[in-house]
C-alpha cells in the first residue's frame, strides 16, 4: 500500500510504503518497521556476543584452576614457578626488542622461547611422568600386601599343584570400587563353583575394596591339568563378571547424578 506525503506546493509527491505491525495492529511506514527489525537483530546479537565472551571467560578460568592444581603435583613448584615467570620476561623482552634475537640467537635462546610457549604441554608432561612414578612406587610398596588400588584387575594364579593326589591352592583377588551387593556377589560366585575357601581378606581404602581369598579342591579329576586350567579360567570368569557389574553400576550412578548439558538447538 502506498500513501503521497506532498509537504509543500512545489515539492514533488514522495511515496511511503505502508505494511501491517502485527504487534501494534496498525498500519506504519516500511522504513520505521524496517528499523525496529533491525534493532532486534542487533540486540540478540549483542546479547549472543555477551553470552559467548561471558562461556569463554567461565572456561579459561577452569583452564587456570586446572593448571593451579598440575603445579601442585610437580615437586620443587617454586622453581618451576620461577622458572616460568623468568621465561615470560624473556619472551615478553623479545617481543619488544627485535634485536634481542641477533644479539642471543643461539640455541639456548630457541630452547627457552619453546619452553615458554609450551608451558603448558610441559607442565601436563611433568604431571603425567610424576603420577607414573608415584604410581609405580605405591605398587612397589604395596607389594605382599593387600592394599587396594586405583585400577580394577582380577587376578587369579596357581601357588601349589600337586600331580601326585591332584590337590591344588589358587590364590585369587578382585579390587574395584565397594559396593552393597559386592561380597554377596563374591559368596555366589565361590558357591556356585567346585571349590573350597581355605582363606579370605577384605582390605578396604578411600571407597576402594580388594578381596583376596584361597581355594582349593579335593583328590579327584578337578586337580589334572586339563581340569586346574578349566577351573582357573572358571574362577577368573566369574570374578570378571563380578568386575563387570560394578562398572555398570558406576557408570549408570554417574549418568543418575551428574548435571547433563542442555542441547544447543540452532
Amino acid at each position: 500500500m502506498y500513501c503521497e506525503n506532498q509537504s509543500s506546493r512545489n515539492s514533488m509527491p514522495v511515496k511511503h510504503s505502508l505494511v501491517l505491525d502485527g504487534e501494534k495492529g496498525e498500519l506504519v511506514k516500511a522504513s520505521e518497521r524496517t528499523g525496529k527489525k533491525i534493532g532486534v537483530a542487533e540486540t540478540k546479537t549483542i546479547a549472543a556476543l555477551k553470552s559467548h565472551s561471558e562461556a569463554e571467560r567461565r572456561r579459561r578460568e577452569r583452564i587456570n584452576a586446572h593448571l593451579v592444581t598440575l603445579r601442585g603435583l610437580v615437586p620443587n613448584n617454586e622453581k618451576a614457578g620461577a622458572i616460568v615467570v623468568y621465561l615470560s620476561y624473556v619472551a615478553t623482552f623479545r617481543d619488544y626488542n627485535s634485536e634481542f634475537l641477533a644479539i642471543y640467537d643461539d640455541s639456548s635462546a630457541a630452547r627457552i622461547f619453546a619452553c615458554a610457549e609450551m608451558d603448558k604441554a610441559t607442565l601436563l608432561a611433568e604431571v603425567i611422568c610424576q603420577v607414573k612414578q608415584l604410581r609405580a612406587a605405591a605398587r612397589q610398596a604395596s607389594e605382599g600386601l593387600h592394599i587396594p588400588m586405583d585400577a580394577d584387575e582380577v587376578q587369579v594364579e596357581i601357588l601349589e599343584h600337586n600331580g601326585g593326589d591332584g590337590s591344588f591352592l589358587l590364590r585369587a583377588s578382585l579390587c574395584c570400587d565397594y559396593r552393597p551387593d559386592l561380597l554377596s556377589n563374591i559368596r555366589q560366585a565361590i558357591n556356585d563353583l567346585d571349590i573350597q575357601v581355605l582363606k579370605s581378606e577384605i582390605s578396604t581404602l578411600g571407597g576402594r575394596v580388594k578381596t583376596v581369598f584361597l581355594v582349593t579342591t579335593g583328590e579327584g579329576d578337578n586337580g589334572r591339568a586339563a581340569g586346574l586350567e578349566v577351573l582357573v579360567g572358571s574362577v577368573r570368569a566369574a570374578l570378571s563378571t563380578i568386575l563387570d557389574k560394578v562398572c555398570a553400576s558406576a557408570e549408570y550412578a554417574q549418568e543418575l547424578f551428574s548435571p547433563r548439558k542442555r542441547q544447543r538447538v540452532s
